[in-house]
């Protein structure tokens, strides 16, 4: 149906033609919910906005309207059809309405007639322009409530977001809306062959066997929402932020996580998908994540807001995965003590002077993960450091983090212009982590990134890769694949003399045994 040819609008008008407009339309007796779009078109037109309503999109989980002035988002709106309450939905509807209520901060929900407005999740006000009952009855009194109503709707803009708490709830409302959108997304190809379906393949053969697509969804929308956020700590141009600007911003060491950035970032990003990962942004752009862990540059201060903020993230994302997963932390105080006895015993008892910072090596028999003719394992001679270090269960890397923390004054205070050339060849060749959770995996590669920052370091070369692995530590490891998380056969040939520090957390039912 054609956009209704409306007189020039005064504040006067614009409700009584939209109304008019709805009236036409049902009088029809044929019409549906897509048959009031137009009408909802003109009148965000008449307002000076644009109401733009694509049906791939909203089929795969988006509200009917995006509302955009300038090319800026201001707002989104749920449009039911006449027939349909607004209010106290059930089943689906209702689910649906808490994901919107919960990632999009400027939200309407109508039915033409009846008008909800909501701000952050909470209703803020309502009216009814017309009751329904055989034909459309208007309440014209309330025509200027709603006027009103929409123009303080179109001005909003992003509010600037000041605390960690509210950052962590605004990325969890939208990675849970990224999550649905992209499992109707892949649940609805039309083209089997899509670059999406090809990673959600690559993780099933290289990762997780038996990920159905709503998990795969899930480590999607997890990994997407903490590297944007990564991206962000990164940027020190906080007049602008987008999705493509997120790639040239992540740190170039973790070639998985700028593999999956680089289709987030391009151009061919299904349109289905790109609308909420731009919203996500927005969030990003809206504060200045840098201020926001300002403390966690502080690396001799007793609190990691870093650590912190992760943990109110998936409380507010997925709190019964944080359970599950046993997604508990070591008291930073611990982990000082706990790295500070493991060195002291390598300098007492093993009698290497350097403790943790030891850089001697080993020769040992390296298995290839080949056989010969006979089937037997095929090794070879390797030069291994000494001293290796496992953390099992790294989470968000924690004790690595502490690791260097500790090593670096040493370095720093005999050779600081060693200290890069020292990192790429003395110690991140020998910490390795092990993670089962993708965000935390994500995450830890990014504390990691952001502490060597912090203290210095300077790629001499092609960043050295973070021997940081998403994996099961309980079950047998397989070969790597450099652009994809694995850990590969628990690196048990490289400890040839290790010590294997374990991170203080509750077993999950699923592995206590």
């Amino acid at each position: 149906m054609s956009s209704p040819n409306w007189p020039s609008r005064t504040n006067d008008n614009l409700i009584h033609f939209f109304v008019s407009a709805v009236q036409k339309v049902h009088a029809t007796g044929n019409a549906t919910e897509h048959s009031y779009r137009s009408a909802f078109e003109a009148l965000f037109s008449g307002l000076g906005v644009m109401a733009l309503n694509e049906p791939k999109r909203v089929k795969c989980g988006a509200p009917d309207f995006l509302i955009s002035k300038d090319s800026i988002v201001i707002g989104h709106v749920e449009a039911k059809d006449l027939h349909i309450s607004i209010r106290g939905m059930k089943d689906s509807n209702k689910s649906q309405q808490n994901r919107y209520k919960a990632a999009l901060p400027n939200l309407i929900y109508t039915n033409g007639l009846d008008w909800d407005f909501y701000r952050d999740g909470s209703i803020i006000a309502s009216v009814t322009i017309a009751d329904f009952l055989e034909n459309v009855i208007p309440k014209m009194d309330r025509y200027d409530t709603l006027e009103n109503l929409l123009r303080d709707f179109i001005a909003q803009r992003p509010q600037t977001i000041t605390m960690p708490r509210e950052l962590a709830e605004r990325m969890a409302g939208k990675a849970n809306l990224i999550k649905d959108v992209l499992h109707r997304t892949l649940a609805d190809c039309e083209v089997p062959e899509t670059e999406l379906t090809a990673q959600y393949q690559a993780f099933k053969e290289n990762l997780i066997h038996d990920i159905t697509l709503e998990d795969f969804a899930d480590i999607y929308a997890e990994t997407i929402a903490y590297g944007m956020f990564a991206a962000r700590l990164h940027d020190t141009t906080l007049d602008t932020f987008s999705r493509q600007e997120a790639l040239e911003l992540l740190p170039k060491s973790n070639p998985f996580l700028r593999s999956l950035f680089t289709y987030v970032a391009g151009h061919g990003l299904d349109d289905r998908i790109a609308w909420i990962i731009d919203d996500l942004a927005d969030v990003f752009f809206a504060c200045d994540v840098a201020k926001l862990m300002e403390s966690f540059g502080k690396l001799t201060g007793q609190n990691d807001p870093f650590l912190h903020f992760y943990e109110t993230f998936l409380a507010a994302y997925n709190p019964s995965k944080r359970k599950a997963r046993g997604v508990w932390y070591t008291p930073e105080s611990v982990v000082n003590f706990i790295v500070r006895a493991v060195d002291e015993v390598l300098q007492n008892e093993f009698g290497l002077a350097d403790g943790l910072a030891n850089t001697s090596k080993v020769t040992i028999d390296w298995d290839t993960g080949q056989t010969d003719k006979k089937g037997k394992a095929v090794t070879i001679k390797k030069e291994v450091h000494r001293i290796q270090i496992l953390d099992p269960a790294t989470g968000t890397g924690t004790f690595l983090a502490e690791i260097i923390k500790q090593i670096a004054p040493r370095i720093q205070s005999v050779a600081p212009s060693m200290w890069s050339s020292y990192i790429e060849q003395d110690l991140i060749p020998r910490l390795h982590g092990f993670e089962l959770l993708m965000a935390s995996y994500a995450m830890c590669h990014m504390k990691l990134d952001m502490i060597l920052t912090e203290l210095g370091y300077k790629p001499t070369g092609n960043p050295t890769r973070l021997s940081v692995y998403l994996t099961n530590s309980l079950e047998e490891g397989e070969p790597v694949n450099q652009t994809l998380p694995r850990a590969s056969l628990l690196l048990l040939d490289t400890f040839s003399q290790s010590f294997l520090i374990l991170p203080l957390y509750n077993v999950p039912n699923e592995f206590a045994g």
